[in-house]
C-alpha cells in the first residue's frame, strides 16, 4: 500500500480507502463478514475509514467504531460527516453551530472515539452563513474533537467562499474534500482540482467505480446480474448510469484492462490516482476479496499509451467559455 498526504497536510493517508455506509447489521452473519473485510483492510495496509453521521441513521458509525476497537488508534484515520436530517426538529440538520456541535457529539458517541480525524460538511446549507460554519469547525479543531475538517459535494463557487471566509477570520484551515470523481464523473477537473492545488487541499474521491457501472459486469445487451445493486437499488442512481454510451465505454475499456492484466474495477481505480491532486480513493467492499481486488490499484502506474487510449474513450469535454 502507498500513502499520500493530505494535500500539503502532514497526515498521510492510503491511496486506497474504505467506506462504511453498511446499514445495522447487528448480530447478522453479514456483520461477521463486514468485520472480516475491515480486518483484511488493516492486513492490506489500508488506514483510513470513511463513514457518516447519515448512513443508516448512525448505524453505520456505530459498526465502525466496532470494527475499529480492535486496532490501535494509531493505526486508522477515520472520517464522518454532518448535514442531513437526523431527526424531526428544525435544528436537527444542516451545518449551524448547532447541529454541528450536538451531531459531532453524537458520532463521536457512536464511534466510540474522542475525536475524529477528518471531518466533512456532507452539502452546502444556504440558510447558515459560511462564516459561522467555518468558525465552529475551526472551534472544534481547536477543542480537539476535530483534526482536520473539509467539505463534500460543494460547488467550486462555494469551495472558493469557504476558504476566503478561514482566511478573513484567520480559522484553522480547511484542509480536505470530498467529491464524486470516476471516469464518467469528471467534473471536479474543470475548477475544483485546480483550486484545491493552490491552495494545498486534499481530495479524497468517493464512488469511483460509478455505482458498479466500471466493476465491467453490467454489460450491453446482456441482462442485469441477479442480486446486483441495478435490480434493487431504490434510488436508481446505477440504472441511470446504463446507458449506451456509457456502456459502449466500459466494453472498449475492458480490452484495455485485460492487456494491462488487470480487472476494470483496478484500473478504475489506479486511473483516478494518476493524478497527483487526489490524496485517497474511497472504495466500497461488502466482503474480504473486493477489498484485496480494490487495494491492488494502490502502486499501478498505467503506461501512457494506455492512458491516451483510455482518454480518446472517455472523450471528456470539459467546460470551457472563452471571455472577452
Amino acid at each position: 500500500m502507498k500513502y499520500r498526504n493530505l494535500g500539503k497536510w502532514g497526515l498521510k493517508v492510503s491511496e486506497v480507502a474504505l467506506g462504511s455506509w453498511v446499514t445495522d447489521l447487528a448480530g447478522t452473519e453479514a456483520e461477521k463478514i463486514a468485520l472480516e473485510t475491515v480486518n483484511a483492510a488493516f492486513d492490506k495496509g489500508v488506514n483510513f475509514f470513511d463513514c457518516a453521521d447519515a448512513y443508516s441513521g448512525g448505524a453505520a458509525e456505530r459498526f465502525l467504531g466496532k470494527a475499529l476497537r480492535e486496532h490501535s488508534r494509531n493505526e486508522y484515520v477515520v472520517s464522518t460527516k454532518v448535514f442531513f436530517p437526523m431527526g424531526p426538529g428544525a435544528n436537527d440538520w444542516g451545518l449551524s453551530r448547532k447541529h454541528i456541535v450536538e451531531q459531532l457529539d453524537k458520532s463521536l458517541k457512536n464511534l466510540g472515539l474522542d475525536y475524529v480525524d477528518l471531518y466533512f460538511c456532507h452539502r452546502f446549507d444556504p440558510t447558515t452563513p459560511i462564516e459561522e460554519t467555518m468558525q465552529v469547525l475551526s472551534d472544534m479543531v481547536a477543542a480537539g474533537k476535530i483534526l482536520y475538517y473539509g467539505v463534500s459535494e460543494w460547488s467550486p463557487v462555494q469551495i472558493t467562499k469557504a476558504l476566503a471566509a478561514v482566511r478573513e477570520n484567520h480559522l484553522r484551515p480547511l484542509s480536505v474534500i470530498q467529491p464524486q470523481y470516476n471516469m464518467v464523473d469528471r467534473y471536479i477537473e474543470d475548477e475544483i482540482m485546480g483550486i484545491c492545488a493552490e491552495n494545498g487541499v486534499g481530495i479524497t474521491t468517493f464512488s469511483p467505480l460509478a455505482q458498479g457501472l466500471l466493476t465491467g459486469k453490467y454489460r450491453k445487451g446482456q441482462p442485469l446480474p441477479a442480486g446486483s445493486r441495478a435490480t434493487w437499488q431504490a434510488d436508481r442512481q446505477i440504472n441511470n448510469l446504463l446507458t449506451d454510451e456509457n456502456l459502449d465505454k466500459v466494453e472498449k475499456l475492458l480490452p484495455i484492462a485485460e492487456k494491462l492484466g488487470v480487472t476494470l474495477s483496478v484500473l478504475s481505480l489506479a486511473w483516478i490516482l494518476r493524478r497527483k491532486e487526489i490524496t485517497s480513493v474511497i472504495t466500497g467492499a461488502s466482503k474480504p476479496a473486493q477489498l484485496e481486488s480494490n487495494v491492488a490499484a494502490s502502486g499501478l502506474t498505467i503506461p501512457q499509451d494506455a492512458l491516451d487510449e483510455i482518454e480518446g474513450i472517455l472523450n471528456y469535454k470539459p467546460f470551457v467559455r472563452r471571455v472577452g
